[in-house]
């Protein structure tokens, strides 16, 4: 039996899954983002007992088909963009048909429906969540984060980045430095 958990997207929320697993009594093979998969059946009031006790933590057991659905879509982008080391070099179109077995176009469409911005432009807010990270780690210079996250160039990194956040990349890595010099200052 498989059960799919709504904002299920780190490994945090994984060890939280397993512990209220554990505590319930319910017995699975794996937890993944997004879902568990059973051993065997359970009674309907341990699966009630789940969804109350995910539900403290902001975790929701899904039953409707296209919420399940578009919860695969939010686990496959946010693990291939935050999880993985290299992201696939083939279109996101096409890895996420690979990956969920469905027409790239149903996905889009269904997705575009239930959440109000299409697929490409969810995946461009998580490779700027990403960029953020990256350059707060301070680790990689932004042409290294760029081919990272599979930008053309740093021109249309620095561009996306503007557009989402209203910062250019070196003025949010400067905010960085100003708020650790203001702690410094305390």
């Amino acid at each position: 039996m498989k059960i799919y958990i709504k904002n299920m997207v780190s490994l945090r929320c994984k060890l939280l899954v397993k512990d209220e697993l554990k505590t319930i009594g319910i017995n699975y093979s794996c937890v993944d983002l997004g879902s568990i998969d059973l051993n065997e059946e359970i009674p309907a009031e341990k699966l009630n007992e789940l969804r109350i006790k995910l539900l403290r933590s902001g975790l929701e057991v899904l039953d409707d088909k296209k919420a399940i659905l578009i919860e695969k879509i939010k686990n496959v982008v946010t693990e291939m963009i935050h999880y993985t080391d290299e992201i696939p070099k083939v279109n996101f179109s096409e890895y996420l048909s690979e990956k969920l077995h469905y027409d790239y176009t149903y996905l889009s469409n269904i997705f575009s429906e239930v959440r109000g911005i299409t697929i490409q432009q969810y995946i461009i807010l998580h490779k700027i969540e990403r960029a953020k990270e990256l350059i707060l780690y301070d680790e990689l210079n932004l042409s290294e984060i760029a081919y990272k996250l599979h930008y053309s160039s740093v021109a249309h990194l620095s561009n996306q980045f503007k557009k989402v956040t209203g910062l250019s990349p070196s003025f949010f890595k400067s905010l960085k430095k100003e708020r650790n010099q203001n702690l410094e200052n305390l």
